[in-house]
């Protein structure tokens, strides 16, 4: 006994056992069709009979891949692009890669710079993850590298993209308050050149529009924020007599209308229910009474996005904006009305 510790053994050994080049190690190991018969099987001999498990260098220079993939966002916040980071990461660290992130922080010069660093560490693919759900400039064509887009779509309906489904998750909203009891309710939401405001404001006019019901007064656009939303209770409840529900398109406009409701006498949920958007829990568990709010399951988005990245390097993408169900979140905020 020497006490000297045995090397790992390397792909050179499995060649030298084998009788041929490394090249040809690699070409077999890797499912090459232009290896034969005789010579695939010397090779798989030899590297089982030297208990050969390729480490992480070897592994790349087996599939040619780096088994590294960018992800690039442009959420300086992070309040929707980090859950879907979250979410994208988890499934790559199933699959053994290394992720590197980059923030472009909204800024196309930054964004062109992360890029070209991405390509310098020759990464397998890429993922962006959009500040907004709103359509940005594609940049698949620019990259020798698979894309898929996270959160907002690529403008290309050529390229990979996945985003929450807000028309749906609207329909759910109104109809959980159809479902207590409620008839005369009005929709408060962001600004009106939002993608998401519009989809919202869709889904909400579909979800009354199946009831047969006309929505309490119009639709009221203004900036994702409690301001806005104490603004918007000061209008409604002066002009929305009987009003019996608000659906509000974040979390932040729904705390804003709750403070003055309750300001102004109003028992939430019993006189008005209240329902958000986005399920933030600083918000959402936080408000009282605790918010309802529509989930739009980011984490499932940025793994589902992953997967399909996963799938994408292997040369089968699945191209087009792909909507991705949300769910409610029901808490205290939508129990039905007290009896009269």
């Amino acid at each position: 006994m020497t006490g000297r510790r045995s090397r790992s053994v390397t792909i050179s050994d499995v060649a030298s056992l084998a009788g041929v080049s490394i090249a040809t190690v690699s070409k077999a190991l890797n499912g090459k069709d232009n290896v034969r018969p005789d010579t695939r099987r010397r090779v798989l001999e030899a590297a089982e009979q030297l208990s050969f498990r390729p480490n992480a260098l070897a592994r790349n220079l087996l599939t040619g891949q780096s088994r590294t993939v960018g992800l690039l966002t442009s959420d300086s916040v992070g309040r929707f692009g980090i859950p879907v980071l979250l979410g994208a990461e988890d499934a790559f660290g199933a699959g053994e890669m290394a992720v590197v992130l980059c923030d472009a922080r909204g800024d196309a010069i930054r964004e062109q710079h992360h890029l070209r660093m991405l390509l310098s560490r020759r990464v397998d693919g890429l993922i962006v993850v959009g500040e907004s759900t709103d359509p940005r400039p594609s940049i698949s064509r620019e990259l020798p590298i698979p894309v898929v887009y996270a959160y907002g779509p690529s403008d290309d309906p050529g390229d990979v993209s996945f985003t929450p489904d807000d028309v749906g998750g609207a329909v759910l909203a109104v109809r959980h308050l159809l479902a207590t009891g409620r008839r005369r309710i009005a929709h408060v939401t962001g600004p009106t050149h939002y993608k998401a405001a519009a989809d919202r404001a869709e889904g909400v006019r579909r979800a009354l529009g199946e009831a047969g019901l006309e929505q309490a007064g119009e639709t009221l656009y203004g900036a994702w924020s409690q301001r806005w939303g104490r603004q918007a209770a000061e209008m409604l409840l002066l002009t929305q007599p009987g009003l019996d529900a608000v659906f509000c398109g974040s979390d932040q406009i729904a705390a804003g209308f709750m403070e003055i409701a309750r300001e102004r006498g109003l028992r939430l949920p019993s006189d008005v229910a209240v329902i958000g958007y986005d399920n933030w829990e600083v918000l959402s568990a936080e408000t009282r009474p605790l918010l309802t709010s529509v989930d739009p399951n980011l984490e499932r988005l940025g793994h589902t996005a992953a997967q399909h990245l996963f799938a994408a390097i292997d040369g089968r993408a699945a191209p087009g904006v792909h909507s991705m169900p949300c769910r409610l979140v029901i808490r205290e905020s939508t129990a039905p009305p007290a009896p009269a």
